[in-house]
């Protein structure tokens, strides 16, 4: 029964999203000593069921006169280090005001969120903000490769301007190739899946205060990605700074 208090009470914790490999982890760290099929048979027994994704849906429009960048990538999202290569894209949150657009920038060493914003319009505005929120807090070197889709917003001068005045090589998809970003595809799936599927959002403020906590509240601080060895984003760069 204690054991199972501690894998109901990290259940909640996780937005009801951690299967048995997550709360393992979890409980071995909290000191609690057990064994991974133990954790199955308990989550299994007692009903809690991590949440399932759903299918994305792309809608990136590539049919525009702006000019598109090379695929400087070529689906290589490999890094030895943070702010090597960001990836970046949009997808949308429907409320009962109508769709909020929502922009993220990802590093791909980390798969940490670096900066995000939202608007009831889709626009280049969007997509600029984020970069400047994300190039704010990195403060990255020359060299970096940020890499979106053919979107309109992605091809605008403005954002050209922005990535070439620090120093940045843009990199685009191929025209409706979504594997190309699949990274970033990935994470709004996550985002989706965890938050938005399951909640009915009355207003775009509301939508928007609630990807904010989940953002910066629980994705980069605390979720754990199979991918980074069951550690956070931000747990993830701060262990690997310390080896270097």
């Amino acid at each position: 029964m204690v054991l199972l208090a501690h894998i109901r009470s990290q259940f909640v914790l996780s937005y009801e999203t951690y299967g048995s490999p997550r709360m393992h982890v979890e409980l071995c760290e909290d000191g609690v000593p057990v064994g991974r099929h133990r954790v199955a048979r308990l989550m299994r027994d007692n009903n809690l069921k991590a949440l399932q994704k759903r299918r994305y849906k792309q809608t990136t429009d590539s049919d525009h006169g702006g000019l598109v960048a090379p695929n400087l990538l070529d689906q290589d999202f490999s890094c030895d280090g943070p702010d090597q290569k960001w990836g970046v894209d949009n997808s949308y949150v429907w409320t009962r005001e109508g769709w909020l657009h929502l922009a993220i920038v990802l590093d791909l060493y980390s798969r940490r969120i670096i900066g995000w914003e939202t608007s009831d319009r889709l626009t280049k505005d969007l997509a600029i903000t984020a970069l400047k929120r994300a190039i704010v807090t990195r403060q990255p070197p020359p060299g970096l490769i940020p890499h979106s889709d053919r979107g309109s917003q992605n091809c605008s001068y403005d954002i050209r301007r922005l990535l070439a005045a620090n120093g940045m090589q843009s990199s685009m998809s191929g025209k409706g190739n979504c594997y190309d970003n699949s990274m970033v595809e990935t994470v709004f799936k996550t985002i989706k899946s965890e938050l938005v599927w399951r909640t009915s959002f009355q207003t775009l403020q509301q939508a928007t205060n609630a990807l904010g906590r989940y953002i910066e509240g629980f994705y980069n601080p605390i979720r754990r990605n199979s991918a980074l060895a069951y550690k956070s984003p931000t747990k993830f760069e701060a262990a690997m700074a310390e080896t270097e």
